[in-house]
């Protein structure tokens, strides 16, 4: 059953502290990609996500929960991408139901002029503003937190 008990001063201090850091570093990565790449957070994020993977390629449901998007969300911006030539979408043989979104030779070449932007806004704003010590404490305090399951790829 989960706790009604009011969070202490301490609680609430690292709650807000968390949020607000996170909409700090997230603005400005956003801003400096869409001024200066003209691609969004969600975008890059993405495109990311998918050079990472085996084939260049995820599930559209397992892509959704790498970039934190809902799956309409996530829908909505693979079609942009698409659009833009940058992503495509591929059906599992096996599977019908079962849709890839995979990252093109151009969404490949956006993502890597993007990311010395991407690279210099998550240290000015978040790697350089702390010691190693205090990046250690975050991933250690912050990892049991995410959910780093995946369903696997059982699509040929």
């Amino acid at each position: 059953m989960p706790s009604t008990r009011p969070l202490n001063a301490r609680e609430m201090a690292a709650f807000h502290a968390l949020i607000r850091a996170h909409a700090r570093v997230v603005r400005r990565l956003e801003a400096e990609l869409e001024s200066e790449q003209a691609l969004s957070l969600p975008a890059y994020e993405v495109l990311s996500h998918l050079s990472e993977a085996p084939d260049r390629q995820r599930r559209m449901t397992e892509l959704a929960a790498f970039a934190v998007l809902t799956p309409s969300g996530l829908t909505r911006l693979v079609d942009k991408l698409v659009r833009d030539g940058l992503v495509e979408r591929r059906r599992c043989g096996t599977d019908a139901r079962v849709v890839f979104a995979a990252l093109t030779d151009k969404g490949f070449d956006r993502l890597v002029s993007a990311y010395p932007t991407h690279l210099r806004g998550v240290r000015q704003h978040l790697v350089d503003q702390l010691t190693p010590e205090q990046l250690d404490a975050i991933a250690q305090a912050l990892g049991p937190l995410t959910d780093d399951s995946h369903p696997p790829d059982d699509c040929s």
